[in-house]
């Protein structure tokens, strides 16, 4: 984008937050800039964000800024193949909007009948289910769609995205507890509050899914490479759908200019899922609130963590030991059983617990295998859980203080 353009953009939108007429921006637009795409409106907040404006005024301004760009924006055509990401998450805003709108429908019938038949009752089981697998399209989202957008430096726009999300898993929610509830509830208390989450709920989606569609997707498509889309699809299938399967991907890749993160730099330890330094990666295995030791497939002791309050005692002179040498003879047999389990495929998991010196101790013993289900060892881990036993309730990361 030309400096002055971006120039005068930021202008604009801030004439905006300012309270400036809406209309006589737009004209302002349209004489002095021409058309403007969603990828230049994302970029511009992307700025103002950085030069000080609080993300709170753009999101709150984000209905503003769309109504006056709305015709230039849906100047843009979004053109998706079949199996694309973003062709999936749009087939999915379709199927989500029209459960929503036969959820309203099912209000109307209830409150003309004064009552939750037979009929409506699974009809509104059936809508929830739906809408709790829809999870899984917002943790595609937030998970895979945001960061590809974060490394091309798009973060303004997934993190409005995801105060978004947060609103309706809160209407959600509500809507949950109310059709979960529904005989224990008085009729027209329950009626009341079906009609006020259900018009919520779809106002809600009606208008996050067009951000999304006209300003999210356009963006994304813009600035990421056809084989990120690629490893895009693959990490959608691994997190799951919501309403439809959809079919494979039929895209090709091109040689994408942006490096993958899971590719570490030198003298990183390279992980499927990302990298670590040596510092990083032992420190992070001491941190672990657990106890930790690694037995490999020949039943030696391989490795064990070093936290900072171990429950039983290690020395790495049991490095190299047998696993049976490590345990008193009496128990030798059993430790015995569960590895043959384990070797042979018919346990996953073992697990213990006892007191310690009035402490309420977990061990579990876990087969390890690779992508092949072969048996390449076993992992002990020990908790001490007696604090997590008391836990009641619920505490939040909004909570902390």
């Amino acid at each position: 984008m030309q400096a002055n353009r971006k120039e005068e953009l930021k202008k604009l939108i801030r004439s905006l937050h300012k309270s400036a007429d809406p209309e006589a921006a737009k004209a302002k637009l349209k004489s002095m800039l021409g058309g403007v795409s969603s990828t230049e409106i994302a970029r511009v907040e992307e700025e103002l964000v950085a030069e000080g404006m609080p993300r709170e005024e753009i999101h709150g301004l984000c209905e503003v800024h769309l109504a006056l760009f709305r015709d230039e924006i849906e100047k843009e055509k979004i053109v998706a193949p079949e199996g694309h990401p973003v062709r999936i998450l749009m087939e999915e805003h379709k199927i989500l909007l029209k459960f929503t709108g036969h959820l309203n429908e099912v209000v109307k019938h209830v409150k003309k009948a004064g009552k939750v038949s037979k009929g409506e009752a699974e009809h509104l089981d059936h809508i929830v289910e739906h809408l709790k697998e829809s999870e899984r399209h917002y943790q595609r989202e937030e998970n895979v769609l945001f960061p590809l957008l974060e490394r091309h430096g798009v973060t303004q726009p997934p993190a409005i995205m995801w105060t978004e999300h947060d609103r309706i898993r809160q209407i959600e929610k509500e809507l949950f507890a109310a059709v979960e509830s529904r005989k224990e509830m008085e009729f027209t208390d329950f009626a009341a509050k079906l009609g006020d989450t259900a018009i919520a709920l779809g106002e809600m989606l009606s208008n996050h899914f067009y951000k999304e569609n006209n300003i999210l997707f356009p963006t994304a498509l813009n600035v990421a490479a056809a084989d990120e889309w690629t490893d895009v699809r693959r990490q959608f299938d691994e997190v799951g759908y919501c309403c439809f399967t959809p079919e494979p991907a039929t895209f090709e890749a091109k040689k994408s200019e942006t490096p993958s993160p899971a590719q570490a730099p030198a003298g990183l330890i390279q992980l499927e899922t990302g990298s670590f330094s040596l510092v990083e990666l032992e420190a992070a295995l001491n941190t672990l609130p657990v106890d930790v030791t690694f037995v490999d497939r020949d039943d030696t002791v391989r490795y064990f963590s070093q936290g900072k309050e171990r429950i039983f005692v290690r020395a790495k002179a049991i490095i190299g030991r047998k696993v049976q040498m490590c345990h008193p003879q009496k128990s030798v047999h059993i430790v015995n059983g569960i590895l043959e389990a384990f070797k042979k495929g018919t346990r996953d998991v073992a697990e213990f617990w006892l007191t310690v010196k009035g402490r309420f101790i977990l061990i579990r013993y876990y087969a390890v295998r690779d992508k092949n289900s072969s048996y390449v060892g076993c992992l002990e881990v020990t908790q001490d859980i007696t604090e997590i036993k008391k836990v009641e309730g619920e505490k939040r990361l909004l909570d902390w203080k």
